[in-house]
């Protein structure tokens, strides 16, 4: 048989492996949450995470087997991908599919750049993928109350479990969206629709829908959890900024079972359509093709912006160089090869910590980096002074060859206002809430058992919704192996007026007392923080989250604000 069909095949075989096995997994988010079974949804989140290498290692393996003599033969490999073209081209995720090839010939090849001959650049099929057979979306009609409304739409799904009140909550929940088109001078509601998949995460889970409004159309979130008397709405929320947040690049991926992720993702975008469709992908646990997607956003940006990459604002990193394109939201990090004093880590401990962070509870607090390799763009596109930084600080990942700069390993994460230059630059109130929140953001860090080891203000940004995310992980630590302790007492006048601790401190040694000390709060920003969070400086609220988690429990975190939920005080 020739290795092209047989090969092409076996590569769709293992593609069908992978989703088959991503779907098992995703499958049991239904059950996790009826059982209250949250250890098991983090178990799946991470083998979830760790299954893609998994296939396309093994499918590797097999590739070196059966074609020991033309594993590198490109013009083989460019018959493998028109072969393979054919056998996706009626799939309802075919888009998938040209991205798992893709990752095959990027590992056979170790391609720098792009190479058209052995991976799907841009889609072979400018069609959407054919509709399935199953609708992925329920409409219901215009009802005679909102009640009736929500009513209807919970029951499109069954929990397993008990409500706790069920009937008050679609009354609360009711009155919730009866207020909001109230507030917006009442706009007649048409018709809504609604995902008929309920969307997993952490301890939630989520009705996604849309309404449409007299010409209008906006976004419907139902919010449950599953507390220990039973399932109960815990928020509504129909503002289309509070849904992005929800599904932002700073949360983990939702667990939902979908044949149509072309579909599912073009839906999302009329609900958030200020998102990226890449990120829309990424959310639904489809990195890897929202990879593809966020590199086919960069191409098409650099061949219709004259814009060159320049050096991103902030205080320069001791451990990444950091560089964007201005009309793009996304910054570029690139590793340095040597990192001044006081850092003290080394390259492979800076890839584990964005592993490490990849794999976690992001909380809302972590942005979510991707890791790309092998890039390669023209020389005149760098800002000559960024170029001469790399190459002076990283020529280990970076080279020029000729008029081509070619970057082998970085991350790129959003961009964010560095919360050093919004404090400096921002009207007092705004500042002054950033404030608070970066505090928060400790808090929800922490109940997530993460320390970001250095809380400088330059290592956090503000997003356009104004939260305080963490985003620079060279020294982030599990809070768990952290030793937070109280200043021991000076003995003497000699010991107080030491420069340096007259006490023995070791590498885990964390002393919240001394924490604004090395944060550099102004007056006022001082004052708002003590006022709020005063504790984050005292060792007792460390050691109590850190016995909480070391317990077993796993911690609420709500990623919307108060104001949308049911009963804040439940």
């Amino acid at each position: 048989m020739s290795p092209v069909p047989s090969g092409a095949e076996a590569i769709r075989d293992a593609f069908d492996a992978y989703q088959s096995a991503f779907r098992a997994i995703t499958r049991r988010a239904p059950r996790r949450f009826a059982q209250r079974d949250w250890q098991g949804v983090h178990s799946d989140a991470v083998e979830r995470l760790d299954l893609y290498r998994k296939v396309v290692d093994r499918t590797l393996t097999w590739i070196q087997a059966y074609l020991p003599d033309h594993v590198h033969d490109r013009p083989l490999w460019n018959h493998l991908k028109t072969s393979y073209s054919a056998l996706v081209v009626g799939r309802e995720d075919r888009e998938l599919a040209e991205t798992f090839f893709n990752s095959i010939t990027r590992r056979v090849f170790s391609t720098v750049g792009v190479d058209r001959s052995t991976e799907f650049v841009e889609p072979d099929f400018q069609a959407p993928p054919p509709a399935g057979r199953e609708p992925f979306l329920i409409t219901f009609p215009r009802p005679n109350s909102t009640a009736e409304l929500v009513r209807a739409i919970l029951g499109t799904c069954a929990f397993r479990a008990p409500y706790a009140d069920l009937e008050s909550d679609i009354q609360t929940a009711a009155a919730r969206i009866d207020h909001a088109l109230a507030q917006a001078g009442g706009p007649a509601l048409e018709h809504v629709e609604i995902v008929t998949a309920v969307f997993y995460r952490g301890k939630g889970a989520y009705l996604v829908g849309r309404m449409q409004l007299a010409g209008q159309s906006w976004p419907l979130l139902l919010c449950l959890l599953h507390e220990p008397e039973g399932v109960v709405i815990d928020a509504v929320i129909t503002d289309e900024d509070a849904v992005s947040i929800v599904f932002g690049f700073t949360h983990s991926y939702f667990h939902v079972e979908v044949d149509r992720p072309y579909s599912l993702v073009h839906f999302l975008k009329s609900v958030m359509p200020h998102k990226r469709i890449a990120e829309l992908y990424i959310t639904l646990g489809y990195n890897k093709h929202g990879k593809t997607e966020l590199y086919r956003d960069l191409r098409r940006q650099l061949a219709e912006t004259d814009e060159i990459f320049q050096v991103a604002p902030g205080t320069a990193g001791l451990v990444m160089v950091t560089f964007m394109l201005p009309g793009f939201d996304v910054v570029f990090k690139v590793i340095r090869d040597r990192f001044a004093a006081p850092k003290t880590t080394t390259r492979e401990r800076v890839r584990s910590k964005y592993q490490l962070v990849f794999r976690h509870d992001r909380a809302g607090r972590l942005v979510d980096a991707q890791e790309f390799e092998h890039l390669e763009f023209d020389r005149h596109r760098f800002d000559p002074a960024l170029l001469a930084e790399l190459l002076q600080a990283a020529a280990s990942t970076v080279s020029v060859a000729g008029d081509r700069v070619v970057i082998s390993h970085l991350y790129t994460e959003r961009r964010l206002v560095p919360l050093d230059l919004f404090l400096r630059n921002s009207p007092p109130l705004l500042a002054l809430d950033a404030v608070h929140d970066y505090g928060q953001a400790l808090r929800d860090l922490a109940a997530t058992n993460i320390f970001p080891g250095d809380i400088l203000l330059k290592n956090f940004g503000v997003t356009r919704h104004g939260r305080v995310v963490f985003y620079d992980y060279d020294e982030l630590a599990l809070l768990t192996d952290c030793n937070f302790r109280d200043l021991p007492e000076p003995e003497g006048i000699e010991e107080e007026a030491q420069p340096e601790p007259w006490f023995y401190v070791g590498e885990s040694d964390l002393f919240p007392a001394e924490f604004l000390t090395f944060i550099g709060f102004k007056a006022d920003e001082r004052s708002q923080f003590l006022g709020a969070h005063a504790e984050l400086l005292r060792v007792h609220f460390w050691r109590q989250i850190q016995d909480r988690i070391q317990a077993g429990e796993i911690l609420d975190i709500f990623p919307y604000h108060d104001r949308h939920r049911l009963h804040p005080e439940r």
